[in-house]
């Protein structure tokens, strides 16, 4: 049964407000939301409302009411046993916090959002939209590997209940990504990122499936579009995906409006009137949150080496790169050092140790990563117990970033840690080592366990759906174990011998594939 079967005789106006709200028309939303509090006094009714006016508030960048609409919707929503509504409130807060510049409370809200929406036992459409705005949070925050897997989830969960794959598109979290990259000097990553996001779009055009996309996810390919030009990539493009004309939709939704705003600066750059471009950044006005605080210092940049004046951009290009590395810095210190000096009950302090736990764990896939796989394994031996290591290295995953974009290649890793994870034994321990190479440890385990776990991780992968992900491109995998042994001085030297025994065994599978 679904959210919406819950809120009493007020389901068709919470609805209307909900498809208002993807249609990017907050402001039309936000009225009929006012309608049902003041009709209602069913508490679900009453939380769902509240809860999707705190998106409208945000959706149209009402700064001044977004410690009210929290307020009211955290007492509405805090005695009902509703995950989905938990998650979706602290994902909207979440973004409220980065606003506020609250970067640790911003933090506490992601990691309750994920929390709250991950034990929904039977997820629908609304908890597909959760993770929807929750992807959203992540990606403001420049949390971008995070970003991505929560929209995915949100695309896998939306497809199940019927939503289309065009809906949870949500280009504008690339987009992002791309001009962070492009913020902090690599110009060439940002353009591989754009070009992919301009792929997508293309993609949708040709099936006819373009009148599907979000206003607010046509404003974001059009800024992209515009993005690449004015960072001089030529642009081949139809009349439906022109820049200008994406740029025109977007509906009330302040980022969009912010994207207008700075793609005709791009557009200006582009055009060969880069002096009309830094008029226009003269008298721009756009939150700090839409793409990042360096973003109007980059395209001064951009506008004044078009213009002949290199100094001048040198020192735009300058502040742009300091904008992006204080931002990063204050990040890092909120992220890993900062949050556990002001968190001071219990609940939270287990939140801190989380916190501090990224840096153990691949930002990618969740997985624990390189440094934590090495801990576990001396702790293991400290005990002395028996255990096999094994190294899974992915076929075919070099055409994948080829052909499809590192995109792809993300969501594929991303799906890879899932399949494996699904297979292990109870307390076996899974970790990203690097690239596309996993490590599993199975403790307590021998050869023969190690062989019918391999059995179970080469079926899954050859069982998925790859050509539905990155068509044309099939992904398998080749898996080696060795045993460590308590050799050498130290547990260092006893995992050294057992990954380079595992590495060969791995490397024997792969030029010797076993028949399926």
């Amino acid at each position: 049964m679904g959210w919406l079967d819950r809120v009493g005789d007020q389901v068709d106006a919470l609805t209307r407000a909900r498809a208002l709200q993807e249609s990017s028309r907050s402001a039309e939303a936000y009225t009929v939301l006012d309608q049902v509090l003041t009709t209602t006094a069913d508490p679900c009714a009453r939380a769902d409302a509240l809860v999707q006016r705190l998106s409208a508030v945000l959706n149209l960048g009402r700064t001044a009411e977004y410690t009210r609409a929290i307020e009211e919707a955290t007492t509405a929503v805090r005695d009902l046993a509703e995950p989905y509504l938990h998650g979706h409130l602290n994902a909207l807060a979440a973004l409220a916090a980065h606003h506020q510049g609250a970067l640790d409370r911003c933090v506490t809200h992601l990691v309750r959002a994920a929390r709250a929406l991950g034990s929904v036992e039977d997820p629908d459409r609304d908890t597909a939209w959760g993770w929807h705005d929750l992807a959203m949070a992540y990606s403001y925050l420049s949390f971008h590997g995070y970003a991505l897997g929560a929209i995915e989830r949100a695309r896998q969960l939306g497809l199940a209940a019927g939503i289309p794959e065009e809906t949870f598109a949500a280009p504008g979290i690339r987009l992002r990504n791309a001009v962070a990259l492009d913020h902090n000097g690599d110009s060439d990553g940002c353009l591989r990122v754009l070009r992919d996001v301009a792929g997508d779009l293309e993609r949708f055009l040709r099936a006819g499936r373009a009148g599907r996309l979000r206003p607010s996810s046509l404003a974001a390919y059009g800024y992209a579009a515009a993005r690449r030009a004015a960072l001089g990539d030529r642009l081949e493009v139809g009349t439906d995906a022109a820049p200008s004309r994406l740029l025109s939709h977007g509906g009330d939704s302040s980022r969009a409006r912010d994207m207008r705003q700075l793609g005709q600066v791009c557009l200006a750059i582009a055009e060969g009137r880069p002096i009309e471009a830094v008029t226009r950044l003269d008298g721009v006005q756009v939150s700090t949150e839409t793409l990042g605080a360096a973003e109007p210092a980059r395209l001064r940049s951009i506008a004044l080496s078009r213009a002949g004046d290199h100094a001048a951009a040198h020192r735009a290009d300058r502040l742009a790169f300091r904008l992006a590395a204080q931002r990063n810095d204050r990040l890092r210190d909120v992220y890993i050092d900062g949050i556990a000096a002001r968190i001071d009950h219990e609940d939270l302090r287990r939140e801190a140790a989380r916190f501090e736990g990224e840096a153990l764990t691949d930002p990618l896939t969740g997985l624990p990563n390189r440094r934590r796989l090495e801990r576990y394994i001396a702790a293991v031996i400290a005990r002395g117990e028996r255990v096999v290591i094994g190294v899974c290295d992915l076929d075919g995953f070099k055409a994948v970033n080829t052909r499809h974009g590192h995109h792809s290649g993300d969501l594929v890793l991303q799906r890879v840690a899932g399949l494996v994870n699904r297979v292990m034994r109870r307390g076996d321990f899974v970790a990203r080592y690097g690239g596309d190479e996993f490590v599993v440890v199975l403790s307590g385990a021998g050869m023969a366990e190690a062989a019918e776990v391999a059995r179970r991780i080469e079926s899954a992968v050859r069982a998925e759906d790859w050509e539905s992900l990155v068509p044309g491109t099939p992904v398998g995998v080749s898996i080696g174990f060795a045993e460590v042994t308590a050799t050498g001085p130290g547990p260092h030297d006893a995992l050294s011998a057992a990954f380079g025994a595992a590495d060969r065994a791995m490397l024997h599978a792969k030029t010797h594939p076993r028949a399926s």
